[in-house]
């Protein structure tokens, strides 16, 4: 029986597919298969997230539950990767002197090394450097991943929005080639996936290098993408409104594949905080950018990240914000108050919001984002819509799948995963709709 690897992954659809690659390079590097039990490994691997509030604290809880596997086998090796391990470095072995390997999101291709250069020299490795886009080029190509995949196109971001650890832990842009993108979606689509999630940080500022030499912008990169064989469904997150060009919002109206869904956080909807958080464009930049979108693609469904209780923001100013959901009509959307991450500018900001005023806001804001998605939920009652087919649902003896919208669906089969088929939208239960497989 071959050794394995558990990977648990925290936060953002990035560390998701960094987890998937580790887990390619450990079994391409050490013969390691990844498990879904912490139990049944000999490598325990945390991929972190430093985007919420108290994210060393969580890791450290979590390395405390681990360390008991360890004491019951000294053989098994504990790594931290992700974001908070590049904030942390060695400082997460003055706290947990049992963890094994330290690495960054940029490093992921070198874990198999590090583990090795732990056995061999018996002491703790780390290495959160930032060697550009060189994992791309280190890391196996990639394994089955089924109907849906992702595929990151770019690294890190620039924006240095004031309350955002990610340029710090990720580094600046850099994106890949083109060729380099489109051989990993055709390995995938020969692989049988479908659908392919193009990913970064801030992917709509992709600009990466063509075969001639030449910098090819996200729109263009789209329409490469699209001419795969095989893939059928393209979708991207996340994006930046500053970098919503009007080639990008064209390509809606011109690509078939690329699925009318767009992920295009604002995080408020008053033009004096998002000054604050550096966020490099008003309200009304905004709402131009949502019309431009929908005269290309009309039935698109926009969701979008808000942070609510900013420093300073007053009740007008968070009024702004409903008024500006209210007016989109998003079909969902990711809103947390505020938390300090250490670092930032934000962190230091005066005028600190109570915490008491902050959830009151969520609860308000969350309730106008799940009207919204209701509405738009029952608006798909008795149409019919195409939907991939994923394969077996958590529960229920159903089938799940997604449709152009990515709202998730149950139903009954039979179907292959790897389908499209047409689906008779019956009924709505939270935000998933169950309907009926059409011949």
């Amino acid at each position: 029986m071959s050794a394995k690897v558990y990977i648990k992954s925290f936060g953002c659809q990035m560390n998701a597919y960094d987890a998937d690659r580790m887990a390619d390079a450990l079994r391409r590097d050490l013969a390691l298969e990844r498990c879904d039990r912490p139990q049944d490994a000999r490598v325990i691997l945390l991929n972190t997230c430093s985007v919420r509030e108290k994210a060393q604290e969580k890791l450290f809880d979590e390395l405390g539950r681990l360390r008991a596997f360890k004491e019951r086998d000294p053989r098994v090796r504990i790594g931290v990767g992700g974001c908070v391990a590049s904030q942390e470095g060695e400082r997460i072995l003055a706290r947990a002197p049992f963890v094994d390997v330290v690495f960054g999101p940029q490093t992921i291709h070198r874990v198999g090394a590090l583990l090795a250069a732990r056995q061999e020299r018996g002491a703790a490795q780390v290495d959160i450097s930032f060697p550009l886009v060189e994992k791309f080029d280190e890391l196996p190509a990639a394994g089955r991943r089924g109907p849906r995949a992702f595929v990151s196109v770019m690294e890190g971001c620039s924006k240095y929005c004031s309350f955002c650890v990610v340029p710090y832990t990720r580094g600046p842009e850099v994106s890949r080639p083109v060729l380099d993108v489109l051989d990993e979606v055709a390995d995938l689509a020969a692989r049988g996936t479908r659908e392919v999630t193009l990913l970064g940080q801030n992917v709509n500022a992709y600009l990466g290098a063509d075969p001639r030499g030449k910098d090819a912008d996200f729109a263009r990169l789209l329409a490469c993408v699209a001419g795969v064989d095989g893939i059928e469904r393209i979708r991207y997150t996340t994006s930046h409104p500053v970098n919503f060009t009007a080639a990008l919002a064209a390509a809606h109206g011109e690509i078939p594949e690329l699925m009318p869904q767009v992920h295009l956080p604002v995080q408020s909807g008053d033009d004096r905080v998002l000054a604050r958080m550096k966020r490099g464009h008003t309200v009304l930049e905004y709402r131009e950018t949502v019309r431009t979108l929908r005269r290309a693609r009309p039935d698109v469904a926009l969701t979008s990240d808000f942070i609510v209780g900013f420093p300073g923001e007053t009740e007008e100013q968070f009024a702004r914000t409903v008024a500006l959901a209210r007016w989109v009509g998003y079909d969902g959307g990711y809103s947390f108050v505020f938390s300090p991450r250490p670092g930032t500018p934000a962190a230091s900001f005066p005028d600190q919001v109570p915490r008491e005023t902050q959830v009151g806001r969520l609860e308000r804001l969350q309730a106008e984002l799940a009207a919204s998605a209701k509405r738009l939920g029952e608006a798909l009652l008795g149409s019919r819509q195409q939907v991939l087919v994923e394969g077996p649902a958590k529960k229920g003896g159903l089938l799940q799948g997604r449709l152009p919208n990515n709202r998730l669906a149950l139903f009954a089969g039979p179907a292959e995963p790897g389908e499209l088929r047409e689906l008779a939208v019956e009924g709505l239960r939270g935000g998933t709709l169950r309907g009926t497989l059409l011949a």
